[in-house]
């Protein structure tokens, strides 16, 4: 993985900076803030349209979480493919087969510090249930799932509550689903709650 600019100290208040002045004139606010624990899987939800990801950024960027993600491959092309690997940027070939849980967890093991943030929709578009390989990543790893949003009917994003999975995903997906029960995306039936 590439160094991140948000590491950087340099682009580091320039990214702060850059983030509060966008909020504002968009008219979002930000609740929540950077929880003090070294390695955890951001959810970022509800997904449901590309401005999730632009306002998603945008609050890291506030909150100066140190964070990469993971994007489709096909997202990575010249000439954004640097910047998007400096952001956080993981590209993800779809095609290929493989156990990218696998991948992840051993990721996790070989770093002291890493802050992955996963949609677990998977897609914009209309899902009945979310995709569940965030929680075995989590479980795999033995490392906290931070609940970050965004909410377009109050114009708010942040960071919510850290569940510590159990094992009992039934369980632990209800509580992380609760949370996210009132918040609302752009396109509000795109993903369940």
């Amino acid at each position: 993985m590439r160094p991140l600019l948000l590491n950087n100290p340099f682009f580091k208040p320039i990214l702060y900076g850059f983030a509060t002045v966008s909020l504002f004139l968009f008219g979002w606010k930000t609740k929540g803030g950077m929880p003090d624990i070294k390695k955890f899987i951001l959810v970022a939800a509800p997904h449901s349209t590309n401005w999730d990801f632009v306002f998603f950024l945008l609050i890291i960027f506030k909150f100066q979480i140190p964070v990469h993600w993971m994007g489709k491959k096909s997202m990575f092309i010249w000439p954004f493919k640097g910047l998007l690997e400096r952001l956080g940027g993981i590209s993800i070939d779809r095609s290929r087969k493989g156990n990218l849980v696998a991948a992840m967890v051993e990721t996790f093991d070989r770093t002291d510090r890493l802050i992955i943030t996963i949609a677990p929709s998977g897609t914009r578009k209309k899902v009945t249930q979310w995709k569940t390989g965030f929680y075995q990543i989590a479980c795999q790893a033995n490392i906290p799932i931070v609940c970050g949003f965004v909410d377009y009917r109050q114009k708010t994003g942040g960071i919510g509550p850290v569940i510590f999975p159990t094992g009992d995903m039934d369980t632990d997906m209800h509580a992380m689903q609760t949370f996210y029960k009132d918040k609302s995306g752009k396109y509000a039936d795109a993903n369940p709650a």
